[in-house]
């Protein structure tokens, strides 16, 4: 971990890249036209664009494709745990001993880029030499100029939930802007799959792709249906069980479902995917820790989840969830900045016996404990603060029965996975 750390210190102390947020692509572009332009090398590139729903989407295609015998790159952000979860590269991730290998390449280009264009390019470079079958590409903040958006004949572009994130970075602070940022850009040339909209982003979504030449599937391709007690994905064709005890949500299975159109659209077997289902697990999205070190912290009678929602539409899909448990639970709750703490926490009314708020550990975009306790008092929660996650996991647990939910940051989500 401590590496991993180190590693991004690195990235972000050298002078030729900058922590900011820049989006223009010239730079980007520079910089591979000098490297031979490595990203025409890119077999079947996928770019995953949206605002919540991205990495469950890319996880549960890149386990698809690989029950299909087929290699896959995929490239995320952010990482959870540890910088080297960005860079799967088939069999592996990247190592440190790579990726510091790849920076120095990309320094001697002497051009200047932000750290998410010199993590895309540590990509894209060993990607290019890896030649994998298919490439997943997670876009970051918007699309139009982002890093990610390089490829003039991708195989196809898949987009999950947009909302109102991401305002901070646009001058028109608008949901009709944030659309036309991430679906206004797409290619001419490929096959496009909308996931499941609010009407209006909907309607929004088939404006802009009006005279768009690709070949697009719109969310009422498939269906997420429930027969019993049991999910199903159901299209015109084909209907599977969605056989999983590791994904737990109404958004989250919506993913799923869009993986499953994409893969069954690549020719990839009904039986494989079905098979596949049970083994995909989305870390830090509405995930249990089941074992390791945090466990031996509480008693039996009590579970421990983690949530990296940040938005209102992540906020509402947690919430949704927690509702259908029946039996008390308390909440541990961090956000970083260039968030909307109000609006968010308004989401789970009626649901937490008490929230905790604590700052993010070694986070400098952390929203203060004081401020989000001020927040949650607000909105009429029991609440009280906390220095550390530590100290709140002490106050909390107790042989009463019940879920301990720690929400409202991936950073602070990764931080408890590295404790455990």
């Amino acid at each position: 971990m401590s590496q991993s750390i180190n590693l991004y210190n690195q990235l972000a102390k050298n002078k030729l890249f900058s922590k900011s947020i820049n989006f223009d692509l010239k730079r980007i572009k520079l910089v591979l036209k000098k490297l031979n332009h490595p990203e025409k090398k890119l077999k079947n590139v996928i770019n995953i664009i949206g605002s919540d729903g991205k990495y469950s989407l890319l996880t549960s295609l890149r386990y698809f494709i690989e029950a299909n015998h087929q290699k896959t790159s995929a490239y995320i952000s952010p990482s959870l745990k540890d910088i080297r979860e960005r860079f799967w590269m088939g069999n592996n991730f990247l190592s440190y001993k790579e990726i510091k290998k790849t920076v120095k390449i990309i320094q001697k280009q002497k051009i200047n880029l932000t750290i998410f264009e010199a993590l895309t390019v540590i990509f894209i470079l060993n990607a290019a030499r890896r030649n994998n079958d298919y490439n997943l590409i997670e876009a970051g903040a918007l699309f139009a100029k982002d890093s990610t958006n390089l490829f003039n004949f991708p195989k196809l572009q898949a987009v999950v939930n947009i909302n109102k994130q991401h305002l901070n970075f646009l001058k028109k602070k608008t949901l009709n802007e944030v659309i036309y940022q991430k679906v206004g850009f797409l290619s001419n040339f490929t096959n496009i799959y909308i996931g499941k909209q609010k009407p209006l982003v909907l309607k929004r979504i088939k404006q802009l792709l009006k005279k768009n030449g690709s070949l697009i599937k719109y969310p009422n391709s498939w269906k997420l249906i429930k027969l019993g007690n049991n999910f199903f994905y159901k299209d015109n064709k084909t209907k599977i069980k969605l056989n999983t005890k590791y994904i737990h949500s109404k958004g989250l299975l919506e993913n799923l479902c869009q993986a499953i159109k994409i893969a069954l659209d690549l020719k990839i077997h009904k039986k494989i995917i079905a098979k596949t289902i049970p083994k995909i697990k989305f870390e830090a999205r509405i995930d249990y820790i089941m074992k390791g070190r945090l466990t031996k912290k509480i008693y039996r009678n009590e579970k421990l989840l983690i949530d990296g929602c940040h938005s209102e539409t992540s906020a509402r899909n947690l919430a949704n969830y927690l509702k259908t448990l029946k039996i008390p639970i308390y909440g541990i709750w961090a956000m970083t900045k260039n968030k909307d703490p109000d609006r968010f926490i308004k989401q789970f009314k009626g649901i937490f016996t008490k929230i905790v708020t604590i700052p993010i550990e070694n986070e400098s975009g952390s929203l203060s404990n004081k401020l989000l306790l001020k927040i949650a008092k607000k909105n009429n929660y029991n609440s009280e603060t906390c220095k550390s996650f530590e100290e709140a996991l002490r106050n909390i647990t107790s042989k009463e029965r019940k879920i301990i939910c720690v929400f409202g940051s991936l950073y602070l989500c990764g931080n408890i996975l590295n404790k455990n």
